[in-house]
């Protein structure tokens, strides 16, 4: 059995359909051997911002063999989202083929065949929601054409249904396995020719009652994750890394206690991080080894003096002192709106309101760590993984190699949890360098959790400064938010230093409020880690402090919070971003996507009603609400919480509202809801990175803690509101998070009557 048969049967997928995904594209044809190949054309529908565009062509995506077994490329990674289920079951509704009949593949990396393959920014259902209704409706079109052409009678008397073409005058039928031959000779049907289901023939797009890809499989242990890749003859390594940013070896002893670890094969040198490429590895040994456990022994008996470099002094507690001044003093103007400043000067003490709000670096800490197997030969290399970006990946790696990008083939498997983390594959370019000194021998290179944590692109650390002025009703006349932290864009460019309009464009510059001087600044502050995009991103720290400065503002003017923020918010209308500053718009058409307050008020409204806002509450109880607008979607959430005389808090229940416009899985919607839910809470309540020295301090989930089962609420509400087909579909594994934190805060005060103004909220003092 060869390398490819043995990944194929470990995997559950059928050689014939492996190989047809991985080869050349997918066609409806079947013909000598079982299938025919077709090359897909890229087309690109409106995503021109994103990098590989979209592609509709039911050539590439839509195989049917002489049985009628469906099969559907699923060509974004699946990390828990249920994408590998959403997408595929779109194609299914519109070409009328039964579920039960469907076989769902995972494609390997090509942007060029597939389209983009970027999972990050919740834009799998928002950019391909409605190519997968083309790729479907194409192929339930030719398949009709190509019965009429068969039995002789216009295209207009046959229609598919679940899985055959029926001739209605005559009730004759075909079943697809028989027609997919021809059909593959029909012309795709495009532009006006393309007709798409009326939303009232659906038959899965919005009815939740499909099964879930891949379910059985996870439920029973049976599933395969990337870090589950086995190759035959593989060895193992593990990689002692540079502990600060920008650190470089200075010495190495031990190297020949390390090889005389039972087991260890070789240590390999990993050049050190330079900042670019943006995702390099950051330097350090490698121990090959028969198998993890000694190649783990073999890097505990290194001893590696560092050159720490100019990271080395990193020290977060001191750093928050530099955000904190930064935050105090003018920054750079990025909206201005009247005179925000002018009006705090002549404004009288009573009805001057600020506030300073303080959010630590978070770690992703997904289950899986990052993990890679590659095999490298000298005009190629083929890896096994699990990755956000497979095309970033491959594109690292065959750079890293010197080879072309059509020399490197990438295997996407389950993604074990990701948050953004597993977009920056530093892991598989070091899997590949690892690999290329083993004389074609496969290699696992493996991260333990505390490398995972130790060598994270943390979430940014950020304070968070708010003034307003109240006039006489209680609304703001003025608003002033100064926000400060290290930037993404450090990443790119060395140096880089203040927010960009990605990230102020989160929940900040683009505020919809009714308020008539608005000033957004951000501070200059270096990055002395690796700061990467962490689920929802900006919006984190931005919406715990607008929406906790809201409440705030409420309290001060003696208003209902709920009735305060409606107020707030303004009357339903339809807001151009690039109004309110925001030239980024989540790479989004500002007219295709306008800021709709409607929507804003329908999940506050519904949240509170699913909390019963308003009610009577025991003692020590409190609700407190939070709303965010993020990655085109709209989401609300009330937190219950019970704070004890010690100052514990118990999280009683959650509602969560939510509007993404078109609901294609709900039951995927609810969990990622719950989801989000959960982290949302655990980031509140739990988890902060520190730095000492340059150093990370914590390593693994007794230091850096994650809400457990026990701790979380037992009563989570989930509202889907405003299904509608009509407008375009939004995003929903990001946008449930940034509320639960500043509803749980707000929910603090309304229990005991004090502001949490910092995160953890590890106990109420």
């Amino acid at each position: 059995m060869n390398t490819r048969d043995k990944f194929s049967e470990l995997s559950g997928v059928q050689r014939r359909h492996f190989l047809q995904a991985t080869a050349g594209g997918l066609s409806l044809a079947v013909g000598l051997g079982g299938e025919v190949w077709a090359q897909g054309v890229v087309k690109k529908y409106g995503a021109d911002s994103m990098p590989g565009g979209t592609v509709d062509n039911p050539l590439v995506f839509v195989s049917i063999a002489p049985d009628g077994l469906v099969t559907i490329l699923a060509h974004r990674a699946e990390m828990g989202t249920g994408v590998r289920t959403s997408l595929p079951m779109v194609v299914a509704d519109e070409m009328e083929a039964r579920w039960d009949r469907v076989k769902v593949v995972q494609a390997d990396s090509d942007e060029a065949r597939f389209g983009n393959q970027n999972v990050d920014g919740s834009r799998s259902v928002r950019h391909f929601f409605v190519p997968m209704r083309r790729v479907g409706a194409a192929a339930r079109q030719m398949l009709e054409a190509a019965a009429a052409a068969r039995w002789g009678v216009p295209v207009g008397q046959v229609r598919a249904m679940q899985h055959e073409v029926l001739h209605t005058p005559s009730g004759r039928r075909l079943g697809y396995g028989e027609l997919a031959a021809e059909a593959a000779k029909q012309p795709v049907p495009k532009g006006e020719a393309l007709k798409l289901k009326s939303p009232k023939d659906f038959r899965y797009i919005g009815k939740g009652q499909v099964r879930v890809v891949d379910l059985q499989d996870i439920g029973r242990g049976k599933a395969l994750y990337g870090i589950d890749a086995r190759q035959p003859d593989m060895v193992f390594a593990v990689v002692a890394r540079a502990p600060v940013v920008g650190a470089k070896v200075r010495t190495v002893t031990g190297r020949e206690k390390a090889l005389a670890v039972p087991g260890v094969l070789k240590l390999v040198d990993i050049p050190a991080y330079s900042g670019a490429p943006v995702f390099q590895p950051l330097g350090g040994v490698a121990v090959v080894a028969r198998n993890t456990w000694a190649a783990m022994q073999g890097r505990a008996a290194l001893q590696i003096e560092w050159d720490d470099g100019p990271n080395g002094s990193y020290d977060s507690v001191q750093y928050r002192k530099t955000l904190e001044a930064a935050a105090r003093a003018p920054g750079k103007m990025l909206r201005n709106d009247g005179d925000a400043l002018d009006a705090w000067k002549g404004a009288p003490e009573g009805r001057r309101v600020q506030a300073e709000y303080y959010i630590p670096h978070l770690a992703h800490a997904s289950m899986e760590p990052p993990s890679a197997t590659a095999r490298v030969s000298a005009d190629k290399a083929e890896i096994w993984t699990s990755v956000q970006n497979p095309h970033a990946a491959r594109d690292g790696a065959a750079k890293a190699l010197g080879l072309k990008l059509e020399q490197v083939t990438l295997h996407n498997l389950l993604l074990g949890g990701a948050f953004g983390r597993k977009s920056k594959p530093d892991y598989v370019t070091e899997a590949v360098l690892v690999a290329k000194t083993m004389e074609g021998r496969p290699v696992k290179l493996t991260w333990t959790r505390e490398d995972d944590i130790h060598a994270d692109y943390l979430h940014t650390v950020s304070v968070e400064h708010l003034e307003a002025v109240l006039g006489a009703d209680g609304m703001p006349q003025s608003w002033l938010h100064r926000t400060v932290a290290p930037t993404i864009s450090s990443l790119f460019q060395q140096g880089a230093m203040g927010e960009g309009p990605s990230e102020v464009g989160m929940t900040a510059i683009n505020v919809p409020f009714v308020i008539p001087n608005v000033r957004i600044e951000t501070g200059d502050v270096p990055a002395h880690t690796r700061i990467g995009w962490f689920r929802s991103v900006f919006n984190i720290p931005h919406a715990f402090a607008v929406q906790c400065f809201v409440a705030e503002l409420a309290k001060a003017a003696g208003r209902d919070h709920k009735e305060y923020l409606l107020a707030l918010i303004g009357p339903p209308r339809k807001i151009n971003p690039t109004t309110l500053g925001d030239s980024w718009n989540y790479t989004e058409s500002p007219e295709r996507y306008p800021i709709d307050t409607g929507r804003m008020r329908d999940v506050v409204e519904a949240a509170a009603r699913g909390a019963r806002w308003g009610r009577k509450l025991p003692k020590g109880h409190g609700l407190g609400l939070a709303f965010a607008y993020s990655f085109m979607s709209y989401t609300a959430t009330v937190v219950e919480v019970a704070v004890n005389d010690k100052g514990e808090v118990h999280v009683v229940a959650v509602d969560m509202a939510l509007d993404c416009g078109p609901q294609v899985n709900p039951e995927r919607i609810r969990a990622q809801m719950q989801g989000g839910a959960i982290m949302g809470l655990s980031l509140a309540l739990m988890s902060e990175i520190t730095f000492e020295k340059g150093r990370v301090q914590q390593g693994n989930f007794n230091d850096y803690v994650v809400m457990r089962h026990y701790e979380a609420p037992r009563t989570i509400r989930t509202h889907l509101v405003n299904d509608n087909i009509d407008v375009p579909p939004g995003g929903v594994g990001e946008p449930p998070v940034p509320p639960v934190a500043p509803a749980l805060a707000n929910a603090i005060f309304a229990a005991t009557g004090k502001r949490m103004r910092d995160l953890p909220i590890r106990q109420v003092v």
